[in-house]
């Protein structure tokens, strides 16, 4: 019998403590990343992260790859495009932006060694 084989989401890849290769369409990150451009994302939290870092973050309900703005320890960061447009404060931050890979580069994904 075939295996069902699960897709996780990027969230929960992320609080698995995975690092993967992600991409999403939008072009609300130009020019620092293009539409379907891929990154690579690495687990972390809001504590963890700065002004000017980008992030994979739910802000009201939607989950984000975008930019810290600003950062305070009662309202978390807060999240935004590249073009100004402030989505919003959140203290759910999943993961970082760790490379943002050029047209065509590959980023291989760590398998465990048994």
């Amino acid at each position: 019998m075939k295996e069902k084989r699960i897709i996780k989401k990027p969230w929960e890849r992320l609080l698995d403590g995975e690092t993967f290769k992600y991409s999403e369409p939008g072009n609300s990150m130009l020019p620092i990343i293009k539409s379907k451009q891929p990154v690579v994302l690495a687990p972390t939290t809001w504590e963890n992260v700065e002004a000017g870092d980008i992030v994979y973050a739910r802000v009201a309900g939607r989950h984000y790859t975008h930019k810290v703005t600003a950062k305070n320890e009662k309202r978390g960061v807060q999240i935004s495009n590249n073009h100004g447009h402030v989505n919003g404060w959140t203290k759910t931050v999943y993961g970082k932006v760790i490379k943002i890979l050029a047209d065509g580069e590959e980023w291989p994904e760590k398998k465990d060694e048994e």
